[in-house]
């Protein structure tokens, strides 16, 4: 039986109170790894309550800390907080992403902005961070979107953003090599999250119809693929991107 096994390895998870993020730092953890759940410190405390209550749900080996990716001095504080919990960084999973849909014609510079400062920027900021504290032999895993290659109505700020996150994979991935860290990028399809949920259903409707599997993908499947790449199952896989759709695209 082949297993994989992440005891004394150490992981961020950015956006990991929710969503996507949640069930990576579950299966992470799982694995034996611990686990670093960013989230981003909202007004509400909403982010941080998650946070702190699925660190409670694991116990130990998972801590929360507090960033918004796309705040330069509070990714450097991140860092500067998981360098002082005395743990060693060996992978990264860029999942903190946001999404404001509108077409063309009534999308504002501001709902532009919003998404590339989060869903690009804000990879690009945490990936230079993390590059400077990765072991070597470290893992970077990025979360781009079957929306970067198919190109929804409505997302041209999500899919481009999630297109740049693909293509900063492909040079990270060299430019890292040397310390044999692997970058990859997972390309969800439509996954019922919070964020799939938002879809209008007769849009969910006529998406389905392009699945072959005949259905949407869960957390957990993003997750487990995630893991794989994170693992030592995925040490000669770099600069690619993962497609996990149910057969839609690739």
């Amino acid at each position: 039986m082949v297993e994989i096994d992440l005891t004394g390895k150490t992981y961020l998870v950015t956006g990991g109170s929710q969503g996507l993020g949640a069930a990576t730092v579950r299966r992470l953890h799982a694995a034996g790894g611990s686990v670093f759940i960013n989230y981003f410190p909202d007004e509400s405390q909403a982010n941080r309550q998650r946070a702190e209550e699925l660190a409670g749900e694991l116990g130990s080996r998972a801590v929360p800390v507090p960033a918004d990716v796309t705040d330069r001095e509070q990714v450097d504080a991140m860092f500067a907080a998981i360098r002082q919990h005395g743990y060693g960084l060996h992978g990264l999973v860029n999942n903190a992403a946001v999404i404001r849909d509108r077409t063309l014609r009534k999308m504002t510079d501001d709902e532009w902005e919003a998404v590339i400062r989060t869903n690009l920027t804000g990879v690009f900021r945490v990936c230079r961070a993390a590059a400077e504290v990765l072991a070597d032999g470290g893992r970077i895993v990025s979360l781009a979107s079957i929306s970067a290659v198919v190109g929804f109505f409505g997302q041209a700020n999500y899919a481009s953003a999630k297109a740049g996150v693909i293509a900063l994979t492909k040079v990270l991935s060299k430019e890292l090599a040397s310390r044999r860290i692997t970058v990859n990028a997972v390309a969800p399809g439509v996954v019922l999250t919070d964020m799939g949920a938002s879809i209008p259903e007769a849009v969910r409707g006529e998406m389905l119809k392009n699945i072959p599997l005949g259905c949407f993908g869960e957390p957990d499947d993003i997750a487990n693929a995630i893991l794989f790449l994170c693992s030592d199952l995925a040490k000669y896989v770099s600069g690619q991107t993962l497609h996990v759709n149910g057969g839609w695209w690739g």
